[in-house]
């Protein structure tokens, strides 16, 4: 049976990196920008890409996704641009009006005029699917649209859908760059409330990706289409085993499984490696011990945080290419006497068993190596991996953010901006009590075992 997933890109960061992963999934399985697939591969291809592309009758393949903006522009560049043909008009959901990085405006009064248009074109997709295993939603926390119509769709899918997964790739404030200054209110009330909806959230920060093109690839001036196209590597090693055929297999409900050992502690960091321009790429000898290693620095995180302040809950390593499963066994056995990475003492040597067992290690090898977008700074390479990592490092991002918002909501500033949008003050202190408690919930994991917990049969 079909195992589909559908994906929905929600505001500019979240099209924006939407339409980085198509075009990468399109050149990984050989699909042209109008949804054709050249005869000569039809022979020899595996099926497995249809849990993210379904069949059109005209022999096209159109991604299983949809994107939504409140206000065209972005939206508009898809509908011009190279993949105008690969989706088909009604994927394409925008507004008139945008949500002015509010997030009220995105879940109240603006968001609340698309809803029901959105759920309808989302139950069209399901519609065509045999055995639909859950969504995948990108988008930002600090934007109007990211954070507020996000959070009122999570409501919703889960009510529509009850049980099926559903699993973010979402941009975080970064320390420094601020595209707002409301960020802070936004991706706290957005979190508050789809904490209890979001099965699993991978967490990336721009400065982070920025610092990590600016160094690794040496683009001094890293534009959003840089930053994209290394996001999209992670999103593409996460989906690899869902797109391609293998006995490595795994379907939503194992990362969900394998990294959130508690409902609300689902917000692993990602990390990839290696990112490196073509210049180096020939003088480099990149092992697969070379490449774990650097997915352990804190360089080559995607959230500016130190792992080696926190203890690691749960770790996945997604391999693709040349690796050789011994190779990958010596690796994680030199990673687990590195005194500077400490697991919490109640995790199964912090490495969770999935698809295949080496040393209990949660580890997934795909033999497609890596693709790369032609004309992009990235070499080819024929080996990477990508980390993902739950550790209570993270909540050193959640303090840095619950500061910046009690800096503001001291004085109560720009409040009365979402209070104009139909929201009540009571709802910045109830989200601010949330994400309180979530750092206690932190602060929790990484002292004790969770053998006495209430929660234990949750673990």
């Amino acid at each position: 049976m079909q195992r589909e997933i559908i994906s929905i890109h929600v505001g500019q960061a979240g099209v924006q990196i939407g339409n980085a992963c198509w075009e990468l999934f399109c050149l990984e399985h050989g699909i042209q920008p109008d949804g054709h697939m050249p005869s000569d591969e039809e022979g020899q291809i595996d099926d497995s890409f249809s849990t993210f592309f379904s069949e059109a009758g005209t022999g096209q393949y159109v991604p299983r996704a949809i994107m939504v903006d409140l206000e065209p522009t972005v939206i508009d560049e898809i509908r011009t641009g190279t993949y105008k043909h690969l989706f088909h008009p009604e994927q394409m959901v925008t507004g008139k009006e945008d949500a002015a990085n509010n997030y009220a405006r995105g879940h109240y009064t603006i968001g609340k005029e698309v809803i029901d248009l959105v759920r309808s074109r989302i139950r069209r997709l399901t519609e065509n699917c045999s055995g639909l295993q859950g969504f995948l939603i990108f988008r930002s926390f600090g934007g109007g649209t990211g954070s507020g119509f996000t959070s009122l769709l999570m409501e919703h899918l889960s009510a529509d859908y009850g049980k099926k997964s559903k699993l973010e790739f979402s941009i975080y404030p970064s320390p420094q760059m601020s595209t707002a200054v409301v960020e802070p209110y936004n991706s706290i009330l957005t979190t508050h409330t789809t904490l209890d909806h979001s099965d699993c959230t991978f967490m990336a920060d721009n400065e982070a990706v920025y610092d990590i093109c600016r160094h690794n690839l040496g683009v001094e001036r890293p534009s959003y289409t840089n930053l994209n196209r290394l996001f999209s590597q992670v999103v593409s090693s996460v989906t690899a085993s869902l797109r391609f055929d293998g006995s490595l297999n795994v379907d939503l409900m194992e990362f969900q499984t394998n990294l959130v050992p508690y409902p609300r502690i689902h917000f692993p960091l990602a990390a990839y490696a290696p990112v490196i321009s073509a210049e180096k790429a020939y003088h480099e000898a990149l092992s697969v011990a070379d490449i774990t290693r650097s997915c352990f620095e804190p360089c080559n995180q995607m959230v500016k945080c130190d792992p080696r302040q926190g203890k690691y809950m749960a770790v996945c390593l997604l391999y693709r290419g040349d690796v050789v499963p011994n190779d990958v066994n010596q690796a994680v056995a030199n990673i687990k006497t590195n005194r500077s990475i400490q697991f919490v003492d109640w995790s199964p040597t912090g490495f969770k068993t999935c698809r295949i067992a080496i040393m209990s290690v949660e580890v997934g090898i795909n033999y497609q190596s890596p693709t790369v977008v032609p004309g992009s700074d990235v070499a080819k390479v024929s080996r990477a991996v990508c980390m993902l990592a739950n550790t209570t490092a993270i909540q050193e991002a959640w303090t840095r953010l619950d500061y910046k918002f009690d800096l503001m909501f001291a004085k109560r500033a720009f409040v009365h901006w979402y209070v104009g949008e139909g929201m009540e003050e009571g709802e910045f202190s109830e989200a601010r009590e949330d994400l309180a408690a979530l750092e206690r919930d932190y602060e929790e994991v990484g002292m004790q075992s969770p053998e006495g917990e209430n929660d234990g049969d949750e673990y």
